[in-house]
């Protein structure tokens, strides 16, 4: 029985241990496809297909559960504290990154160039540097000039490198995570007055949205590695400019699919009430979270790039 004073503690289950080596197959592929391993693809996406299934048997039963009316108020609010401190723990993520690219524009690049107490390191490290950003110079070049293999791009991607606002890809893809951040709360907004056919066109909007900034996205790595000479390995810009960007990537493939999911659930099963939809909830908050950091993004990578 469910009630304020009882706790529905969920049976044993080994899903958790396949979980933690799904992430494990999935990180140990990504890194030796990076290091030219050939087998890294096959593990990445092994590590991926099997943490794909944990979360699809591991979100059914709790779905299942609470269909069945055995999530009691008390596991519903560990619900949301859940939720909360995996956002948290993604916002120090993304920190992280930040942090990496203040440090190295605001501290590493103008000690290099010779400002500062530590900016005797350029006469050893690297004689004649200009501390300048976005670096367009890597090491390899200062040593054996038209000889370097590792070679900075050829134009970077920031804002001041553009002709026109309307052909800057950036621009686009901030307009259409801005507008998947309104229709997602109108998709709220309706579900909470009880208006499913709103809720499931505002709900197929962002999700539409979503799929055209991850669109927006590849054509923007395809121009970026074809024509403009910018990949993993032009030095620092080109590395802090895919770890961010690349990663927040990611995050909005799963978002995206974290709505698609709860599309599907409220068309095909007419899933969600407006008094229990906590499922949709925590998509929501991880898409606005999402958004935000793009925010975060275009200023202080494209905008100040």
């Amino acid at each position: 029985m469910s009630s304020e004073g009882s706790y529905y503690v969920p049976a044993q289950s080994k899903l958790p241990i396949f979980a933690s080596l799904g992430l494990f197959l999935t990180v140990f592929g990504a890194a030796n496809w990076l290091n030219g391993n050939d087998t890294g693809p096959t593990i990445l996406f092994c590590g991926g297909l099997l943490f794909a299934f944990v979360l699809w048997q591991w979100f059914s039963a709790v779905i299942t559960e609470n269909l069945q009316g055995m999530n009691s108020d008390q596991l519903k609010r560990s619900y949301v504290w859940g939720m909360g401190w995996f956002i948290f723990s993604e916002v120090m993520f993304f920190a992280a990154f930040f942090g990496a690219l203040f440090y190295i524009r605001n501290f590493a690049i103008p000690w290099l160039g010779g400002e500062g107490d530590k900016g005797i390191a350029n006469e050893f490290l690297w004689q004649g540097f200009e501390a300048t950003w976005p670096l367009m110079t890597t090491p390899d070049m200062a040593v054996n000039g038209d000889a370097a293999k590792v070679l900075g791009p050829e134009q970077s991607m920031s804002f001041g490198t553009v002709d026109s606002i309307w052909s800057w890809l950036p621009f686009w893809n901030t307009m259409v995570l801005m507008t998947s951040s309104v229709t997602v709360h109108m998709a709220h907004s309706a579900l909470k007055n009880a208006n499913r056919k709103g809720f499931n066109i505002w709900l197929g909007i962002t999700v539409a949205l979503g799929f055209i900034f991850l669109v927006l996205q590849v054509e923007e790595y395809m121009e970026a590695y074809l024509h403009m000479g910018l990949t993993l390995e032009s030095g620092a810009y080109g590395t802090t400019f895919f770890m961010l960007t690349g990663f927040h990537g990611a995050h909005v493939t799963l978002g995206t699919f974290m709505l698609l999911v709860m599309f599907l659930r409220s068309v095909i099963k007419g899933h969600f009430k407006h008094e229990d939809c906590f499922g949709f909830e925590a998509a929501s908050w991880y898409w606005h979270f999402v958004d935000v950091v793009w925010v975060g993004l275009f200023i202080f990578v494209y905008v100040l790039g």
